[in-house]
């Protein structure tokens, strides 16, 4: 009889709404997978397995208890574990109270528990322990990770020394490049026994940042260009967004939308005994790359909690940078223009980088975007600072920038018989400090427009950023910016921002609650035991 398959990984809770939800695993060898009676095969990817079940024919507003068996033997939760259970919370869509958690940038702890954590406590653990102690109606119906889930370019000390002794040739030393490597970072990241939990019984949304392949990704064509030159490069991206596929995004699609999705078909059909990587592989160069202005994959989604819709945009693999840069195809923004209009009470706009962000940095990055287009020592000293500097936000896309402004304001607007929502909130992270910031237009809106910002989750930057964010939000630093813009002929800014709460620096997560029309944003920050975390924020985001 061959030895039973164990849970290598999971189970993550991933798409919820009203009737379904889908659960995934990562087990060790090939298998049926079983959650609250639903049944699904394996398939393989190189020499590791995975599973993506759907659970269905679940009651509206319900919680589902549930375990997780590997043949038919229970292998979740483990005997000895004093956790709560499992359980599979279904919404209602006339369900007007909500909780959603976002936050970005969390790095993986040290695999030794007994070596201190140079990168202080982790914000989301300390959720997590918080959570456990709660009756479950104050669970979060959401955890959104907007971005830098793994660092493939700056794992732990472990990872490096376990990467040094597999490495050879001209492939780097110090950062990963094939699929079980990145597969090393998810085990590193989420094996944590809290965190496991916590995304045990929390439906998980997930996007990209640069990051989860590399820092800089897709800043510019000079950077693509570059990376193409290196001999690793390809296998880098190439097992970056496999993995991602597997890891992250098919877990962000409802039902439907895996139906219609080839490339899953193509997965799960293929029988648990065939490798699919190289299919995966090859899917990912494809995705990498952009044909006269177009992307042949899409990694935005939406998600609807009642009367809250999420939108979440990616702002990495979608950009296009021949010719006129642009943070999503005109293809991909027609359909989140499509998607960001409903009969709503809010919209969450999930972008991994920020929209609205100190005036300094906003006005800088739109500059660096006009100055590296010159030709010549001019254009190739700011492509030079564009890299070093991480100039490579919404700013530094103006044509995009310009866009996602117009189509917040005229969804934020009362027109056509339809009543806007009464918040619109732009979710970001990726910038080492949190904050929130709020838009006003020249003609006001009927929403309230905010950008709410939380970065980090676990990670700890040189301590000069944190004097570089506060200079960017000065007014004369960002009065002499904006007025070197208008001698270089950029576009006057669609909005005025203002920052209502500000920068806060050291780990943390964002919780915004809703209550019908109303909302309130909160800013939660890791105390330095680890064990806690301490309000840092409190911002009503309408009155």
């Amino acid at each position: 009889m061959p030895p039973m398959a164990k849970l290598v990984l999971g189970p993550l809770l991933r798409h919820v709404d009203s009737t379904s939800a889908t659960v995934w695993v990562e087990t060790d060898a090939a298998c049926s997978v079983e959650v609250a009676g639903h049944v699904a095969d394996t398939f393989r990817a190189g020499d590791q397995h995975f599973a993506l079940v759907l659970v269905e024919g679940l009651t509206p507003h319900t919680s589902t208890e549930y375990d997780v068996r590997l043949d038919g033997d229970v292998v979740w939760p483990e005997p000895d574990s004093d956790l709560p259970r499992c359980r599979i919370r279904t919404a209602n869509v006339d369900d007007d109270v909500h909780r959603i958690v976002f936050g970005s940038c969390r790095a993986a702890k040290p695999v030794s528990p007994a070596r201190k954590d140079p990168l202080g406590p982790d914000a989301l653990d300390a959720y997590a322990l918080r959570m456990i102690g709660l009756p479950e109606a104050h669970w979060p119906d959401a955890l959104v990770l907007l971005g830098d889930q793994v660092y493939a370019d700056e794992p732990t000390d472990e990872t490096k020394a376990w990467l040094k002794e597999r490495r050879g040739g001209a492939e780097p030393q110090k950062e990963v490049v094939h699929f079980p490597e990145y597969a090393r970072l998810y085990h590193e990241s989420w094996t944590d026994p809290e965190i496991r939990w916590l995304m045990s019984v929390t439906p998980v949304s997930m996007i990209f940042d640069d990051h989860d392949v590399r820092d800089d990704w897709n800043t510019s064509k000079t950077w693509r260009e570059q990376m193409a030159r290196k001999p690793w490069w390809r296998d880098r991206i190439r097992a970056g967004l496999a993995s991602y596929w597997i890891y992250q995004h098919i877990g962000n699609l409802g039902p439907d939308e895996l139906k219609a999705d080839e490339m899953y078909q193509q997965v799960v059909t293929a029988g648990r005994d065939t490798d699919v990587l190289p299919a995966l592989l090859d899917f990912a160069e494809q995705a990498d790359a952009e044909v006269d202005g177009h992307k042949s994959t899409w990694w935005s989604y939406r998600r609807d909690f009642g009367r809250v819709r999420l939108l979440v945009i990616d702002t990495r693999c979608g950009r296009i940078l021949s010719g006129t840069r642009l943070m999503v195809s005109d293809e991909e923004f027609g359909w989140i223009e499509e998607n960001a209009v409903g009969d709503i009470d809010h919209l969450l706009i999930g972008s991994s980088l920020p929209w609205l962000m100190p005036h300094g940095l906003s006005h800088l990055q739109s500059l660096n975007e006009n100055a590296a287009s010159k030709p010549g020592p001019r254009g190739w000293l700011a492509e030079r600072f564009r890299q070093v500097a991480d100039l490579e936000h919404w700013p530094a896309f103006r044509a995009s920038f310009v866009r996602l402004s117009g189509l917040i304001q005229r969804v934020a607007s009362d027109e056509h018989g339809r009543t806007a929502p009464s918040t619109v909130c732009v979710l970001s992270g990726d910038v080492h400090h949190s904050y929130v910031a709020e838009a006003a237009y020249p003609k006001p809106t009927d929403s309230r427009v905010l950008q709410l910002t939380c970065s980090p989750v676990h990670n700890d930057p040189p301590k000069v950023f944190r004097l570089v964010f506060r200079l960017s939000w000065s007014r004369p630093v960002s009065a002499v910016l904006r007025r070197l813009a208008d001698r270089a002929g950029i576009s006057p800014d669609p909005m005025a921002w203002t920052k209502r709460s500000g920068p806060h620096f050291g780990n943390s997560v964002a919780v915004i609650e809703v209550e019908g029309r109303r909302a309130d944003f909160r800013l939660e920050s890791a105390t330095s035991d680890g064990e806690g975390l301490v309000e840092a924020a409190h911002v009503p985001l309408n009155s």
